[in-house]
């Protein structure tokens, strides 16, 4: 077993998963020091084909998810790869997988059958619409952004719909899954059993459309595509400046009227179409004009000091790379090197600190396979070896 530093060090993570929600999921439990082999098909991860951008050939989308991880390469349609993977179930405290619902039955990997012989095993499944109707509905973020309304949200108002930037639901699927994880963990230091965590991309997407969500189930409203402005505040959207657009907000009255003090204009804080919040989300249209008329004034760069040295949040629409940058002024270490040697590889840092634990970057991703002798020689010792 490999030394590991961290919250969650002892813990044995059992990953049958792939793509995108499961191995964030258990990248984030490896970075929390838990011990966690990626059982991977013959052919690998499918993100280990999604190229380009690639990093010495290795596509990025799979570097990005995979550190701290050692990867076992077995065929479960083989009798005895098959049961290497139920000796390793046997002896984890997490298994997490992310196949079609039921689709690992036929192998005796699903809950009910692993949880007859590790009764402390944390057993999570993601699928893309769950376990029952949705079951037989193939589970891609793409989907789940058209399927659950996020898409009739994304884009401008009288442009056609569009998909977020990055798979978002995909993400926080793993983040529900990982939250679900932690909590069994916890209640199986009282009840000393495991449970079966169940997650899927539609109720997550659902439960993270929040307000949007919220407009319709408590309200009877119907959000709509409003690009980027909020159905709620103003101003809290890109707004035009001399070189370019920012975001500027103003979330209440007071910062308004610091908004517009520091525009020139503190008249406009007390006009009565602008007095409260509601005042302004009504009369968007005659006072975002009147904003950019006030912005012109000045560029980003400049606004972006004045606004900020004022107290209000304010910021320029950064690429990825001025985004990294941006993070990396601020002292916030960003990228780290994950592994030793010609093997380490620069990845974005763990957003969680701790005051005493530790995260680890001590394993690169792994290739396909590579710890798969020793992981078998492990399985293959008696308990009393271990």
């Amino acid at each position: 077993m490999p030394s590991a530093a961290g919250p969650l060090s002892g813990l044995l993570v059992a990953d049958f998963s792939r793509i995108l929600a499961g191995p964030y999921a258990t990248m984030l439990l490896a970075d929390l020091g838990a011990d966690v082999v990626k059982v991977e098909g013959p052919g690998g991860d499918d993100t280990r084909t999604w190229v380009p951008p690639t990093r010495d050939d290795v596509s990025t989308y799979y570097l990005s998810i995979n550190r701290n991880k050692r990867s076992i390469a077995l065929d479960l349609k083989d009798r005895d790869d098959l049961e290497v993977a139920h000796e390793l179930v046997a002896r984890a405290d997490v298994m997490i997988e992310n196949f079609r619902p039921g689709g690992l039955a036929k192998y005796g990997l699903d809950y009910t059958s692993v949880s007859a012989d590790n009764q402390r095993l944390i057993y999570a499944s993601i699928s893309g619409f769950g376990s029952e109707g949705g079951a037989r509905l193939p589970g891609y973020d793409l989907l789940v952004q058209a399927m659950s309304g996020l898409m009739s949200l994304t884009g401008p108002a009288e442009g056609p719909p569009y998909r977020a930037g990055i798979s978002v639901f995909d993400v926080m699927t793993g983040m529900h899954a990982l939250i679900g994880i932690l909590a069994a963990l916890h209640e199986r230091e009282e009840s000393g059993l495991g449970q079966h965590v169940d997650v899927n991309l539609l109720s997550s997407a659902l439960s993270g459309l929040v307000n949007q969500t919220g407009a319709y189930v408590a309200g009877g409203v119907v959000p709509r595509r409003m690009g980027n402005a909020h159905p709620s505040l103003f101003p809290y959207e890109s707004l035009r400046t001399a070189d370019g657009e920012m975001i500027v907000i103003a979330g209440n009255d007071r910062q308004f009227t610091t908004l517009v003090r520091v525009l020139g204009a503190p008249e406009l804080a007390e006009d009565r179409r602008f007095k409260t919040v509601g005042d302004r989300t009504e009369n968007r249209e005659v006072l975002r004009p009147m904003l950019e008329k006030l912005l012109q004034a000045h560029t980003r760069a400049e606004w972006f000091d004045l606004l900020v040295g004022a107290g209000l949040p304010a910021g320029p629409i950064n690429t990825i790379a001025e985004g990294v940058e941006f993070a990396a002024g601020l002292g916030l270490e960003p990228v780290v090197r994950v592994g030793e040697g010609t093997d380490a590889v620069p990845l974005v840092r763990n957003p969680i600190g701790f005051s005493r634990s530790e995260v680890r970057y001590d394993l690169a991703p792994p290739t396909v396979g590579q710890h798969s002798e020793q992981l078998r020689q492990w399985l293959k010792t008696r308990e009393e070896d271990r």
